[in-house]
């Protein structure tokens, strides 16, 4: 009995010797695993490096002050579509009909080594404008650098001058550069000089309800004209964003109000639309050297109908007309009384005295408790107190 235990643990010795030993013998023989090493050129493969100049015809004159402006206005913000990968945190420059610099292989590499932001076919966005003399700035999602780069390493007895939050690079730059100085180009000719790269032609808001229009408008739109009549929708696709806006009453009237829009700073053009009732009533343009042009019969053609549109007025259920009794706020339901009558407060009787108690007098007598039981006259119950 007691040599049955020992046999028993030496198999189970020998058992585990030879499993060890199976587990070493599997470990040293050749890994059947494959490694794939990806380089430079399996992984950039795909990117074509295909580019086609643009052809645009460009105005000579150089860029005004105004032009410079309505630049930053209208390009700011904006939205298309990547034709072409975009590198991560770089700069291109784009030739205005010209090359793109890197271009071909420089490019690739480019890619292969900081990445891409956005593939073709993705949504990109200008997020930064910088408009100087002989070229434009545009940073895309964020541009190639973070906020506060440098500042962000300073500190002040231990204190971050500008604590890090950790953002990342998610955009790049790109420079479009004009060979002789920047010309008097619009926002829709920079936007066509940069379609190697980015497609605009996605129509917003403002651009989709403007092709819904008659053609007159189309033209004035297109001129950037604003025609006494329009709407604020109307303006606004010719005009953009005013610079700033002002309101006040109407002369001669206390609760009618008009609204206006002021385009331009001196000593270039200013354009002052006067908008009532969601209508252009008059535009006053104020050119430098000559007399206000003021604009003030209306020139929409018959497209709003018949009848003055600064007269017109919306009407909702239960509105009443300004100025009337029922125009009055209240709290009160229809048909319901306030309490106590009309008169909210009610005032003593000029008649009735002051209550007085009902303790005795300095001189043995009383005084009556009431002031219905006092006499008429304020005079006696002077007296009696």
């Amino acid at each position: 009995m007691v040599s049955r235990p020992a046999r028993y643990s030496s198999v189970q010795a020998i058992s585990v010797a030879a499993l060890f030993g199976g587990l070493i013998c599997a470990a040293c023989r050749p890994a059947a695993a494959q490694v794939f090493v990806v380089g430079e050129k399996t992984a950039t493969a795909d990117v074509s490096t295909e580019f086609r100049p643009t052809r645009i015809q460009l105005p000579t004159a150089p860029i005004t002050e105004r032009g410079r402006r309505d630049l930053v206005r209208n390009l700011q913000a904006e939205q298309g579509f990547a034709h072409r990968p975009l590198p991560l945190g770089e700069t291109l420059t784009l030739l205005a009909n010209g090359q793109l610099t890197p271009g071909g292989d420089t490019y690739k590499q480019m890619l292969y080594k900081k990445g891409q932001f956005a593939a073709p076919g993705e949504r990109v966005a200008i997020t930064a404008v910088s408009v100087k003399d002989d070229r434009i700035i545009l940073d895309l999602n964020g541009g190639p650098h973070v906020k506060h780069r440098f500042l962000r390493h300073v500190e002040i007895g231990d204190t971050p001058l500008v604590p890090d939050d950790g953002a990342q690079v998610s955009g790049c730059r790109v420079t479009l550069l004009f060979e002789g100085g920047l010309p008097e180009v619009s926002a829709p000719e920079v936007k066509a000089l940069l379609d190697p790269l980015i497609d605009f032609g996605v129509k917003s808001s403002v651009q989709a309800y403007a092709d819904t229009l008659p053609a007159f408008l189309k033209d004035a739109i297109a001129h950037h004209d604003v025609l006494v009549g329009m709407n604020s929708k109307m303006v606004l696709a010719a005009m953009g964003a005013p610079l700033s806006k002002t309101r006040e009453l109407v002369e001669g009237s206390q609760d009618t109000h008009y609204e206006e829009w002021i385009y331009g700073q001196v000593p270039q053009t200013v354009r002052f639309v006067r908008f009532q009732a969601d209508r252009v009533t008059q535009v006053r343009i104020a050119a430098l050297g000559q007399a206000i042009a003021v604009h003030d019969q209306d020139e929409m053609q018959g497209y709003f109908g018949e009848g003055d549109p600064s007269a017109r007025r919306e009407v909702a259920m239960g509105d009443v007309s300004p100025g009337s009794e029922s125009s009055k706020p209240t709290i009160l339901k229809p048909g319901e009384q306030a309490p106590g009558g009309e008169q909210r407060v009610k005032l003593p009787s000029p008649d009735l005295g002051p209550a007085v108690s009902d303790a005795p007098a300095t001189g043995g007598g009383t005084v009556p408790a009431h002031p219905a039981d006092s006499p008429a006259d304020p005079a006696q119950l002077v007296g009696a107190l």
